[in-house]
């Protein structure tokens, strides 16, 4: 490996990236990588070690290059299929988790890789997860997450759009981080986002609350007593989903900062069941 890291380093990325590279693909760590550099290797792992670092050298992100991310806890295959899971959205995990308690049902709305549903499935205490993607591309690798994963509580990935296939049940929490980014924003992206990332996965509407505002018009009709809604918002727009919560009746509506102390989240409940 020593030298093929010579050679990938003139092709972009250098022997540390490219260390990183052989770390994922292995399943070991940088420095375990080159402990173990001058050991054989197997034809099939430097071919996908290659690969990788040819498609790095063209633009294509770190986690689609190797088809692995980390989430949390979880070792988790993604490629364009789906988001590359954001460490941001690790801290709406964290508030589900704070506030959901033991028992009953979760649902993961545009689950994508599975990455949320599969968090609460392996460190919440819930009955189960209903994971909803519309995409049927991102249904299939949320599904082989799943066999990956196999978590403790089961996860249900159902194809279909946001809050349909939830029908005929009562839920403890219902989490999404469903796209937010307006046309004119979506233009404006990085191309390392643009290029290989899905468009359907990020941009909702004109204004990029189309999402957000349907999630708001139906969740509170599918929450048991006590339940509630937490959201990933864009940062810029905390105060328009304000704005929407209200007008939805959603009582109460909390927004928390994100690692980086932007406002990233909504927890909304709903109006309080009378009599």
């Amino acid at each position: 490996m020593t030298e093929m890291l010579r050679r990938s380093r003139s092709k972009g990325g250098g022997q540390e990236a490219n260390a990183a590279v052989w770390a994922a693909l292995s399943g070991t760590t940088v420095g375990d990588a080159w402990l173990r550099r001058d050991e054989p290797k197997s034809a099939e792992l430097v071919a996908r070690y290659q690969e990788a670092v040819a498609q790095l050298a063209r633009g294509v992100p770190f986690a689609y290059a190797v088809r692995r991310a980390g989430f949390r806890t979880l070792d988790l295959l993604i490629d364009s299929r789906a988001l590359i899971p954001r460490p941001e959205t690790e801290g709406l995990v964290d508030l589900v988790l704070r506030h959901a308690g033991s028992g009953g049902l979760a649902a993961d709305i545009g689950t994508g890789s599975g990455c949320i549903a599969l968090a609460l499935a392996t460190e919440g205490r819930f009955e189960r997860i209903i994971a909803v993607e519309r995409s049927a591309q991102a249904v299939a690798l949320a599904r082989e997450n799943v066999a990956r994963v196999r978590p403790p509580t089961p996860v249900e990935i159902r194809e279909g759009d946001l809050l349909a296939p939830l029908a005929g049940a009562r839920y403890r929490v219902i989490v999404a981080n469903p796209p937010y980014l307006s046309d004119a924003e979506y233009d404006a992206l990085d191309p390392s986002v643009k290029s290989f990332e899905p468009r359907e996965a990020l941009v909702s509407g004109q204004g990029g609350l189309d999402a957000t505002g349907a999630l708001l018009a139906g969740a509170a009709a599918l929450l048991e007593s006590g339940g509630f809604l937490a959201l990933e918002i864009d940062e810029r727009r905390g105060d328009a989903v304000r704005g929407l919560a209200h007008a939805h009746g959603w009582t109460r509506i909390d927004v928390h900062e994100d690692i980086f102390g932007r406002p990233r989240f909504a927890v909304a409940y709903p109006t309080p069941m009378e009599g």
